[in-house]
C-alpha cells in the first residue's frame, strides 16, 4: 500500500485554489435545469473511492442501469483520484452527476459549481442520513484519547474529506492541540488511513465509522480488535449526490427524481437491477439516497468557523 505524504500548506493551497465562501449551501432542485440546457450523448457520473478497490464502478452498476432506462442515454462512470478532480469536472460541466463527501460538496458549491443535491446517502432504510468520524489507534497503544495526539504521526484521508480531515481537525483544535503540532500523512482513502494505523505506519488516524466497524473487518483487511476508537465526532451530515444544473430541464428533473425515488435497494431489487442480499450501493455499501432539505449542509459553515480551515476560504482572500 502506498500513501501520499505531503506538507499541509502545499496541499491546502492546491485544494483551496477555486474555493470562494458564499452564503448558503447550494440551490434547491427547483433551481436546477437551465433554460435550453445540455442534453449530452453520455451522462457522466464521477466519484472518489472511499477505499482502494477496483470495483467502484460495479458498485454503481444498478444505479447506472436504472438511469440509462430512465433517461434513454448511455451513462458512463469515472473514478477520480481526489475530490478536487470531481469538483473541477462538475464545475466545467464534464461530470453531470457527482458523489461527494459533505465537505467536498461544500467546496464545490463555494467554488461556483452550478449543482443541485439530489439526495444524501442512507446506510439502512429508514435511517436518518448521517455518520461519524473515528479517531483510531493500534490496539494496545498508550494513546488513550485525542488529547494524546499532539506530537504524533497522524493519518488523515484527504484535505477535502469531511470525516477524514475537517471534523478531525475540529476535534484536535477542541482538544487544545495547535494546528501543525503533529506529523501528517494523507492516505488517500479511509481504508488506507485505517490500515496504516493498524500496521503502525501512523501513531493514530481518522476514518469514518462503518469503514472501521464493518468494511475492513468483513473484507479481511484488518482483524477484529486491531484498532481502538479513542475519539468520535458529532454526527456528520451524510454524503450527497449532486446533479449539474446545466442539463436540459426535463432531463435534469428526470435524473433528480430517479436518484431520489429509485436510487435505493428496494426499487433496484424489485425491478431486477440487482439481487436481494447483493445490492449494496457504492463502496460505502449504502441502502440508497434520500431527499434532504436545502439547509441540510449548513452545519459545515459552523465547522469552517471553528477550524478556520484554509479550504473554507478563497485562496485569493
Amino acid at each position: 500500500m502506498q500513501i501520499r505524504h505531503r506538507r499541509a500548506a502545499a496541499v491546502l493551497a492546491s485544494a483551496a485554489t477555486s474555493a470562494t465562501v458564499l452564503a448558503g449551501c447550494g440551490p434547491s432542485a427547483a433551481d436546477g435545469g437551465g433554460d435550453g440546457g445540455e442534453t449530452p450523448e453520455t451522462l457522466v457520473i464521477g466519484a472518489v473511492p472511499a477505499e482502494e478497490a477496483t470495483g467502484l464502478e460495479n458498485s454503481y452498476g444498478p444505479v447506472i442501469a436504472m438511469l440509462e432506462d430512465e433517461t434513454g442515454l448511455e451513462v458512463e462512470f469515472q473514478s477520480a483520484t481526489d475530490y478536487a478532480a470531481v469538483i473541477e469536472g462538475q464545475r466545467s460541466g464534464q461530470i453531470h452527476i457527482a458523489q461527494y463527501g459533505p465537505f467536498s460538496y461544500y467546496l464545490a458549491d463555494q467554488s461556483g459549481s452550478d449543482i443541485t443535491v439530489a439526495g444524501a446517502m442512507v446506510q439502512e432504510k429508514g435511517e436518518e442520513p448521517g455518520y461519524t468520524s473515528y479517531g483510531i489507534v493500534p490496539s494496545g497503544s498508550d494513546i488513550g484519547s485525542i488529547d494524546d495526539f499532539a506530537g504524533k504521526h497522524l493519518c488523515f484521508v484527504d484535505p477535502n474529506s469531511t470525516s477524514g480531515y475537517l471534523y478531525p481537525l475540529a476535534g484536535l483544535l477542541d482538544a487544545g492541540i495547535e494546528e501543525g503540532d503533529w506529523e501528517e500523512t494523507y492516505a488517500g482513502g479511509h481504508d488506507s488511513s485505517a490500515i496504516a494505523v493498524a500496521e503502525g505506519e501512523c501513531d493514530a488516524g481518522f476514518a469514518f465509522d462503518s469503514m472501521v466497524d464493518e468494511t475492513l473487518v468483513e473484507n479481511g483487511s484488518i482483524g477484529e480488535g486491531d484498532l481502538e476508537v479513542v475519539w468520535e465526532s458529532e454526527t456528520i451530515t451524510s454524503s450527497p449526490i449532486t446533479v449539474y444544473n446545466g442539463l436540459e430541464p426535463d432531463l435534469f428533473d428526470t435524473v433528480v427524481t430517479a436518484i431520489a425515488e429509485k436510487g435505493n435497494q428496494d426499487y433496484l431489487v424489485e425491478n431486477g437491477y440487482c439481487e436481494e442480499g447483493d445490492c449494496d450501493l457504492t463502496d460505502e455499501r449504502i441502502w440508497g439516497w434520500t431527499s434532504v432539505p436545502d439547509d441540510f449542509y449548513a452545519p459545515l459553515d459552523e465547522i469552517c468557523e471553528a477550524t478556520e480551515a484554509e479550504q473554507c476560504s478563497s485562496a485569493d482572500a
